[in-house]
């Protein structure tokens, strides 16, 4: 798996900025200096088949259980503590379970965009999302994320994001992330998502911060006002009117007001 690894390894916090579907850590440019600067430490991951990472051919290599312990590993190897998660879209659905499960480890909490699986019915949103990504023969990755950015991407960034994706055979793993949204109580992500729901609720001590992209017709806010409900101590979010669901497009502002917000932005 690979990974940006910035900032002061002896830093007292480390921020670990874990992406969704399709993109990669390279979501994490605007925000990641914000942290730095600040004086703590930044681990951003590529999920496997995005990004650096290994990407297998065969869809059927990607599970929840096999990105959910691939992200415990690399936390055990790198040995981290204080972790601050930032998790949006499946880094979240994948991040929100990381914790019960290792609660000495995470002391803070950057919530974007993203919730936890509870096998309820979709909303019609979702199913567009989903019929989209089994209609086209190739996911545009920097397509969509231009779609959704707007103005708050370059060419260049464009670019970027299609960079990991040479050709179709690259994108097993973007293929396979919209067939794993949770429909079912007997799928993996609804069983860690609803033991995650009663350890937010009723063990997180940690502070948290929330920010929303408005424009996000999939987990927009009513699907983070829900979420916000469950986090134990959740203040009032922050509301990016401009931004949709790739809140890390407005990622400076984001991060310096969570640092705010922690008592963080002067070390």
């Amino acid at each position: 798996m690979a990974y940006i690894d910035e900032g002061t390894k002896s830093a007292e916090y480390t921020f670990l900025c874990l992406h969704g579907e399709p993109s990669w850590s390279y979501l994490y440019r605007k925000m990641i200096p914000v942290f730095t600067e600040a004086g703590h430490r930044v681990i951003a991951p590529d999920l496997f088949g995005f990004g650096r990472s290994d990407k297998p051919v065969e869809e059927s290599v990607y599970n929840f259980e096999f990105h959910r312990n691939s992200l415990i590993k690399l936390i055990e190897h790198l040995d981290l503590k204080n972790v601050v998660l930032v998790c949006q879209d499946w880094g979240g659905f994948l991040g929100l379970t990381l914790p019960m499960d290792m609660q000495d480890r995470f002391k803070k909490l950057i919530v974007m965009n993203t919730g936890l699986g509870t096998g309820e019915p979709l909303t019609e949103a979702a199913k567009q999302w989903i019929g989209f990504c089994s209609s086209v023969p190739e996911v545009p990755v920097g397509g969509l994320l231009a779609v959704d950015a707007g103005a708050a991407l370059t060419p260049l960034d464009v670019v970027a994001y299609d960079a990991p994706f040479p050709d179709n055979s690259y994108k097993a793993g973007v293929r396979k992330f919209p067939k794993m949204i949770p429909t079912d109580e007997n799928d993996d992500a609804v069983r860690y998502g609803l033991r995650a729901i009663e350890y937010w609720s009723n063990t997180w001590e940690g502070d948290s911060f929330m920010a929303i992209g408005m424009k996000d017709a999939v987990l927009g806010e009513p699907a983070m006002m829900a979420l916000k409900s469950v986090i134990n101590g959740c203040p009032e979010p922050m509301k990016i009117a401009e931004a949709g669901h790739f809140v890390q497009e407005y990622g400076v502002e984001v991060a310096e007001q969570a640092l705010a917000h922690f008592g963080l932005d002067l070390q």
